[in-house]
Parts: C-alpha cells; structure tokens; sequence
C-alpha cells in the first residue's frame, strides 16, 4: 500500500515535535545534520539507521564525511512527506543519542 501524503498542518505538528529536523523550501522533505564524536561514531549511526530503515522499508538520501552525517527524508512514491519520514527521523534521533558531543545537541 503506498504511504499517504502529508498535508502542512500535518507536517508542522510532526516537526514541532522533532528537534533539529528543518523542512526544504519546497515542503517535499526533512533535512538535519548529524555531528558525531569520530568517523567510527558516525558509521555507527549509520549503520543502525540502515537497520531501522530496511524494518521500515524506506530509505534516506544520506551523505557522510568523516564525522559528519547530512540526512534528508523524503517518500518518492507520494511525491512529499508521509508517516514513513517522520517515523526513521525518531529512529535516526534514537540512534543519535549518545553518540554527539554536547556542544553538538
């Protein structure tokens, strides 16, 4: 079944709820930068987002350099934002606690 699209209300009660999580310009996707203690941190969070994300069967476009995680969220299939976003964004959260230093939080 494909996920249903968000509307702006819905959207913004979701993101008010998140922290750090900014929504694109256009309303299509989240966007957050991780900022981890080391590279081996980073991988680390990655590597359990990818878990949590293939339970979910949705995926993030994601670009890592040493510690440096820039995520953005997106449902191809509804051309915007569904539930599936918001719900790897907590999960990306989880997997972030604990691994940034705390002048990063």
């Amino acid at each position: 079944m494909r996920p249903e699209k968000l509307d702006a209300a819905a959207i913004a009660e979701q993101l008010h709820r998140m922290e750090g999580w900014v929504l694109a310009e256009d309303g299509g996707s989240i966007w957050k930068a991780f900022r981890f203690k080391s590279f081996a941190e980073a991988f680390a969070f990655m590597t359990q987002c990818a878990f949590a994300a293939e339970k979910l069967n949705h995926h993030p476009e994601w670009f890592n350099v040493y510690n440096k995680v820039d995520v953005t969220l997106s449902t191809h299939d509804a051309q915007g934002l569904t539930e599936l976003d918001f719900k790897l964004a907590a999960k990306m959260d989880q997997a972030a606690e604990g691994r940034m230093p705390d002048h990063m939080k």
